[in-house]
């Protein structure tokens, strides 16, 4: 599965290197294997960004694209989707993905994240609960939301490391959401609404269903 994201990170147009980012030496030996670039961290790290602020703090670059591994299906365009806004927006810190629900169950699932937004596209709230609660389901056009969050994120360098130092805080350790550790903090989330869907892998069932997608796609 790892080696599947790799390669599609690296297919982005906007990527200029990908590395993995791991405290497991199974993992760390697989991407050694298929010929990527690994660094083992740290094992006391509560969270993906603290993991990858580990190895952003020994690089010299602008910008860090924080993908999960277990995204399999992360296509390299909606890669591209999320780094765009950077490029004319000098200010803007922190950037992530998401899109309209395809099916209607998935707003209720738990495993699935779902994200509001204020008028502007930055997040307001990101939860496993169905948000928001619609007391009249037929009241406006529903243009905050809610949308699917697509676990990826795009960060100014040094605003990862920022967001790495402060502390946790108790949405994101209620809901486990990293990301709500940045608004907790005052801090501030642009969304890019994508076209392309991606499956989290979370639960056997999730896993099954990628394989399944993977190996039709290799078959045609």
């Amino acid at each position: 599965m790892i080696e599947h994201v790799y390669r599609r990170a690296a297919s982005a147009r906007h990527v200029d290197a990908v590395i993995v980012a791991t405290d497991d030496a199974r993992i760390f030996d697989a991407v050694q294997r298929f010929g990527g670039d690994v660094r083992l961290t740290r094992s006391t790290h509560a969270t993906g960004t603290d993991r990858i602020a580990e190895v952003a703090a020994t690089l010299d670059c602008d910008l860090i694209v924080n993908l999960q591994g277990d995204e399999p299906l992360i296509e390299p365009a909606a890669i591209d989707e999320a780094i765009e806004p950077f490029r004319d927006d000098a200010d803007l810190q922190m950037a992530s993905l998401c899109q309209r629900f395809h099916e209607s169950a998935d707003a209720l699932d738990p495993h699935v994240v779902k994200v509001v937004t204020d008028r502007r596209g930055f997040a307001l709230y990101f939860s496993r609960a169905a948000i928001p609660f619609l007391r009249d389901a037929h009241a406006g056009d529903h243009a905050a939301g809610p949308f699917k969050h697509i676990g990826l994120y795009v960060q100014r360098r040094e605003f990862l490391l920022k967001v790495a130092s402060l502390e946790p805080t108790p949405l994101e350790r209620a809901e486990a959401l990293e990301q709500l550790r940045v608004l907790e903090h005052g801090l501030s989330i642009r969304m890019v609404q994508t076209q392309y869907d991606s499956i989290g892998v979370d639960t056997p069932e999730d896993l099954e269903r990628v394989r399944r997608l993977l190996t039709a796609e290799a078959r045609a």
